[in-house]
């Protein structure tokens, strides 16, 4: 027994540096995407001085704290966001393998998660949710339903309108009350996640996107008429969902004794 504690202390260990070094990319993409770089050539470089990095300068998380938080180059400081992409890349691949065991359903719950942790950045950076990372979640959701059948094709279906239909027609009434990649990534979504689960993330991003919402309005750092980027929120609540939703409804429904 204890061999086997061992063998899986091993496994999941790797998974959680596999994630780690993963995440390490997905900073690549984060920058990159908006700026048009292109990420599949071209090495890593620092963006204040625009030196190339060597490979002492790009190990995941210790080179963020070997260099206490600088550019070795040119000294300029290196914000705390890599190295947290880095581990929540590495947290992902394991609650992944913790939910759904060593299968490749887990590949495509951290390929989910990963491209939502990208598209919440960008969209904090640019208040913009790339059309390409929307689409690769929609090929996902296709593929989710063929293989591995967790929702029907009809929860599905409602699920790519459950939310977004609302979304774009409430847009329609007060304009650019959602950005349009919003209301995609909600449609790409909710086809994976059936309407149920979507209909929890949006609830989930409604109540930590109205809280953050009130803060920035409390502290007076927005008024009414300014927009902030809903993408995280909703990135956040699709993830819950994703790993969590069934739980939750549950848990939601016993309360009112109707489970």
């Amino acid at each position: 027994m204890g061999q086997l504690y061992i063998a899986y202390g091993v496994i999941y260990g790797f998974i959680l540096i596999a994630g780690i070094c993963i995440g390490s990319f997905l900073n690549v993409l984060i920058y990159r995407i908006p700026e048009k770089i292109s990420f599949a050539k071209g090495r890593s470089f620092c963006p204040a001085c625009g030196h190339e990095l060597r490979a002492i300068d790009l190990v995941p998380v210790i080179s963020f704290l070997f260099l206490k938080g600088k550019c070795r180059y040119c000294g300029d400081k290196i914000s705390f966001r890599y190295p947290l992409i880095e581990l929540l890349g590495g947290a992902f691949a394991l609650w992944s393998a913790l939910s759904f065991g060593l299968t490749w359903q887990a590949v495509v719950g951290f390929a989910v998660s990963c491209i939502l942790l990208v598209i919440a950045f960008i969209d904090i950076d640019t208040m913009e949710i790339p059309d390409g990372l929307v689409l690769a979640l929609l090929v996902l959701a296709v593929v989710s339903l063929i293989c591995f059948r967790d929702i029907t094709w009809i929860s599905g279906v409602i699920g790519f309108f459950v939310i977004s239909l609302p979304m774009l027609l409430m847009n329609l009434i007060i304009k650019d009350s959602f950005g349009g990649g919003d209301i995609k990534l909600c449609a790409a979504c909710g086809l994976m996640l059936g309407w149920q689960q979507m209909l929890a993330a949006a609830l989930i991003a409604l109540v930590t996107g109205g809280i953050y919402g009130a803060y920035l309005l409390i502290t007076k750092k927005k008024d009414r008429k300014d927009h902030f980027a809903f993408g995280p929120f909703l990135s956040f609540g699709i993830i819950v969902a994703l790993f969590a939703g069934n739980f939750l409804i549950q848990s939601y429904l016993a309360i009112f004794n109707l489970a």
